[in-house]
């Protein structure tokens, strides 16, 4: 037994209380002890040292073991590695190749949608301009029509003189003046106009058509016998807003009417620009 384990013996023993046998019998044992621990000392120093160095080799080999392992285990994972990243490359170079197939067929697909739109959007300036016009054709409804409203004749003049038809037939929103003969355009647009008289043929009979004041077309009877004969003569003008027109009577020129309105003026909007 080594010293060392009956030291620990004694000491954890209960052997408590003292008496005085306990004492005596306890002083009997140290010398007892402290000789065996003397005897015992180089005997345990010589196996500690002996288990110190075993136990140090077998670390060592531990040690290397370990190492050897870290090693292998190392390689083991470095070869894992490389092999993933192999694998992630080839799976990176596949979706690049995808996205770029994307991206062409996106490129394709957007100059589709380009070019669709323009032709939507032209499309949708032609409807709105028809909806516009189809607005102000039913915003602005332009019409007129009027006789002499003078039985016998009218003329001749020495000058030309402006004609004023007073019997009104049709006059929508007052576009045309029974006072002074003259129509007004309200709005911009293409316009229709027609006019004619009678007149007897012992005189000649000339009319004309003026736009804001300039000669557009003229209708004409030369003196011929005794009769009656009629003349008429029509035309389509563009107009701005606010143009005039009217009907002019040339000199030494006349015309006739009775209860039957021959001489007329009449006209009426096509459609506006």
């Amino acid at each position: 037994m080594y010293y060392s384990d009956l030291i620990h013996q004694v000491n954890t023993r209960n052997i408590g209380p003292f008496n005085s046998e306990n004492r005596i019998g306890l002083k009997k044992i140290q010398p007892l002890v402290t000789m065996s621990r003397c005897a015992c000392t180089p005997e345990v120093q010589k196996e500690d040292k002996e288990v110190q160095t075993d136990s140090i080799e077998h670390l060592k080999e531990e040690v290397r073991g370990a190492v050897l392992t870290s090693g292998a285990f190392q390689q083991c994972c470095l070869t894992s590695i490389h092999s993933e990243l192999a694998e992630l490359k080839s799976t990176v170079s596949s979706l690049k190749n995808k996205l770029e197939v994307t991206e062409n067929k996106l490129e394709v697909t957007e100059k589709k949608l380009e070019v669709t739109e323009k032709q939507l959007k032209n499309k949708l300036e032609v409807t709105e301009e028809h909806l516009e016009q189809l607005r102000r054709k039913e915003k602005y409804k332009v019409a007129f029509s009027a006789s002499l409203g003078v039985t016998g004749n009218t003329g001749p003049f020495n000058t030309e003189v402006t004609l004023v038809f007073k019997n009104v037939f049709v006059n929508t929103d007052k576009v045309y003046n029974p006072t002074t003969g003259i129509f007004t355009a309200p709005v911009k647009g293409i316009y229709f106009f027609s006019f004619g008289a009678i007149h007897h043929t012992s005189q000649s009979m000339c009319l004309y058509l003026y736009k804001n004041g300039q000669q557009m077309i003229a209708t004409i009877n030369y003196a011929l016998g005794d009769r009656y004969e009629a003349a008429s003569s029509s035309t389509i003008l563009t107009l701005e807003e606010g143009d005039h027109v009217h009907v002019r009577l040339r000199e030494n020129t006349w015309v006739h009417d009775n209860v039957h309105n021959y001489p007329t003026f009449a006209g009426h909007l096509l459609f506006t620009l």
